[in-house]
């Protein structure tokens, strides 16, 4: 199934999935940097990217909602999908709830902001995972005929393969 809303022919979702993901991971460099160096500035640059991180994660969600909508019930698209989501959900409340607790002025952040500004960068990885396995592995968002059931990119059989054997 191909993407909902598209931008010159490319999913928009996917084009603006790689800024907040990359503003929050970078924030978080910058809180380790903080951590090391004990610089209040890397501390207040971190503050900066995780509030635009957030903003790039309300900006991009409501493509991917749209996108998931359109996915057949019973597949398993339809269940990463909601994986994804739910997980970019609970991501990007912990990279909130980290901005929240950081002082204002941008300051040293407490434990606890930094403590949940890992979790969801930790958190971020598996989502994107389940992202990567939508696109690359299902073909959501890009093929009109996606494979929406194929199995898991950690099985040993290639897609190619299990592709095939469908058509034959």
């Amino acid at each position: 199934m191909k993407s909902r809303v598209q931008l010159l022919g490319h999913p928009v979702h996917q084009m603006l999935i790689a800024f907040p993901l990359g503003l929050l991971a970078t924030a978080v460099i910058f809180d380790i940097i903080h951590l090391i160096g004990g610089s209040a500035e890397m501390a207040g640059v971190a503050y900066w990217l995780v509030l635009a991180g957030l903003i790039g994660a309300a900006v991009a969600s409501p493509f991917g909602t749209l996108d998931w909508m359109h996915i057949p019930r019973g597949t398993r698209a339809k269940r990463i999908g909601a994986l994804h989501g739910i997980g970019n959900l609970v991501m990007t409340l912990l990279f909130l709830g980290s901005w929240l607790l950081r002082p204002e002025p941008p300051g040293t952040p407490g434990m606890l902001a930094l403590v949940l500004s890992f979790a969801g960068a930790a958190l971020s990885l598996v989502t994107a995972w389940l992202g990567g396995e939508l696109v690359d592995r299902l073909g959501v968002g890009v093929y009109e005929d996606a494979n929406l059931d194929a199995p898991n990119s950690l099985d040993r059989e290639p897609l190619a393969s299990v592709q095939l054997s469908r058509h034959r």
